[in-house]
């Protein structure tokens, strides 16, 4: 299934993605979910992310590598692909783009593709897995409004 969600940001498009680090990813965290940072190289090919999430005392590993990044006149990108993936997710990949629209505006782009190996259950976890990514909207404006 597939997830996109585009997020305005009033601010140069090479600034924007000059910030996706590790205070930018922790910063985006999803309510009620516990999230531990145990590896972030960056967002270049060849970077690895490690991470230990749940819910309460419920604790599992999700691994992803960066996969591809370019950079453009148009647009900054990276992808990261699962390699390690909590159930009952068994395929992942998040294309992160930051679009430029002019010289101080900016349009970031989660473009999420992702299978649970049952389009029943794909279904099922669709609107979880968008609402995280929904909050990301106002978490991505008031992050760049303070800087």
């Amino acid at each position: 299934m597939k997830i996109l969600i585009k997020t305005p940001i009033e601010k140069n498009y090479n600034f924007v993605f000059s910030k996706f680090d590790v205070d930018l990813f922790k910063f985006l965290k999803p309510p009620l979910l516990n999230l531990e940072v145990e590896r972030f190289d960056g967002c270049k090919k060849g970077d690895e992310i490690h991470l230990a999430i749940g819910l309460g005392p419920i604790s599992m590993k999700w691994i992803s590598h960066i996969t591809e990044n370019s950079e453009s006149d148009e647009e900054n990108l990276f992808i990261d692909e699962g390699h390690l993936l909590p159930p009952p997710l068994t395929y992942w990949k998040h294309i992160h783009r930051v679009k430029k629209v002019d010289e101080n505006l900016t349009e970031i782009h989660d473009d999420i593709e992702f299978s649970s190996g049952n389009a029943i259950l794909d279904h099922a976890i669709y609107p979880m897995l968008y609402f995280q990514f929904y909050l990301r909207k106002p978490a991505y404006k008031k992050f760049f409004k303070s800087l």
